[in-house]
């Protein structure tokens, strides 16, 4: 389906010379002098590469329909990762190459969202902020203070992350995916 440059939204995704991109942000600028333009910046959904280009106003660009199932994250065997559609209760089993930096944040019954263009997979999308238990840190030192100061922490999937002073073992942390920062107490 074309659609007038124009129309175009932050989320939306497009095929750009052959190539499938999210749209991350755009700007419609008006010169003084010449025709105005569109500036948008583009990520590529098959490589991940960021790039920002230039249209006139009076182009058409092909939108693309990406199919987002909703889907429960079930169990790991070895590099295989099993998710089950919440709708078909179709099971699909992702390697642990095309997962890449999101499977550290995998927790068993995890809801997901897979997303896939024309049948081939584009990758998986996890909720921005994650509960997970605190299974070893140090006792905070005595006598330190630092509103700031932070310690080591491991989580029940093995991710070390930095927590204030006060958080201890056995306590339950939200945590974003986004960075792999804490968030505050669950």
């Amino acid at each position: 389906m074309m659609i007038n440059i124009n129309d175009i939204k932050n989320g939306m995704t497009v095929i750009i010379d052959g190539k499938l991109c999210v749209i991350v942000e755009f700007q419609h600028v008006k010169p003084g002098k010449g025709s105005p333009f569109v500036k948008i910046k583009l990520k590529n959904l098959r490589t991940g590469s960021i790039v920002v280009e230039t249209f006139n106003t009076n182009i058409k660009i092909e939108k693309a329909h990406v199919n987002k199932a909703k889907s429960q994250f079930l169990y790991s065997e070895g590099d295989i990762y099993v998710f089950m559609n919440n709708e078909t209760y179709e099971q699909t089993e992702l390697s642990k190459d095309s997962l890449g930096e999101d499977v550290k944040y995998l927790k068993e019954n995890m809801e997901i969202q897979i997303n896939s263009y024309e049948g081939e997979l584009l990758g998986i999308e996890l909720p921005e902020k994650v509960d997970y238990n605190v299974t070893a840190t140090e006792p905070a030192t005595k006598g330190n203070t630092t509103s700031s100061a932070m310690k080591d922490a491991t989580l029940e999937n093995g991710l070390t992350i930095k927590v204030p002073l006060f958080i201890n073992e056995g306590e339950t942390i939200t945590v974003s995916t986004i960075d792999g920062s804490y968030c505050g107490r669950a």
